[in-house]
């Protein structure tokens, strides 16, 4: 039996709340070694992040205001998932309304589970290159509010190890490049 496919039986599930991007269920389990229990899960519909390198071989991130942690962090573009929507499409929205940038090349890296322990949202990441700084960008979301910021991959990797707030996925994802840009670089 693999890890990935360990579905216990479902005693009850319980929606709690409906929100405008998730969803909050609780579901009484009984797991495969007979315990029982209720466990809580915020349901995703997931979403899609870029990391952009510009022709000088700089990342393009955004400072942007988190509520839930009372500030701003540095992150690489990212977006929830449309209904219907694929995930590239998702993010070639994102960036341009988020960074004003639109990329002519695309690289799938993979998919991230960002809190497998409550949450089962996947975010897609694609590396972005070939950019082109748009004239007239796209109008952001009211309620986002994002700084645009260059960085080389040192100054990244800087301001990580001087502890600046920088979220998971992006560090995720800033491995995931790096990884994949030395395997076809040699």
């Amino acid at each position: 039996m693999s890890v990935f496919n360990e579905s216990p039986t479902y005693l009850r599930q319980r929606l709690f709340h409906r929100g405008r991007k998730f969803n909050f269920d609780v579901h009484s389990l009984r797991l495969h070694n007979g315990v029982e229990g209720d466990w809580e899960c915020i349901r995703h519909r997931g979403g899609a992040l870029a990391v952009l390198i510009t022709s000088k071989g700089e990342l393009v991130l955004v400072k942007q205001y988190r509520f839930a942690v009372r500030g701003r962090l540095l992150e690489f573009p990212a977006g929830t998932l449309k209904p219907n929507e694929e995930a590239l499409e998702t993010i070639k929205h994102e960036i341009q309304e988020e960074t004003g940038y639109c990329a002519n090349t695309w690289h799938s890296l993979g998919k991230l589970s960002l809190a497998p322990g409550y949450s089962d949202e996947y975010i897609y990441v694609f590396l972005a290159r070939d950019l082109e700084k748009l004239d007239h960008p796209p109008k952001q979301d009211k309620e986002e509010r994002t700084e645009v910021v260059l960085m080389t991959f040192s100054e990244f990797e800087t301001a990580l190890l001087k502890g600046e707030p920088i979220d998971a996925k992006s560090l995720s994802s800033f491995l995931m490049t790096r990884l994949f840009l030395d395997k076809i670089n040699g």
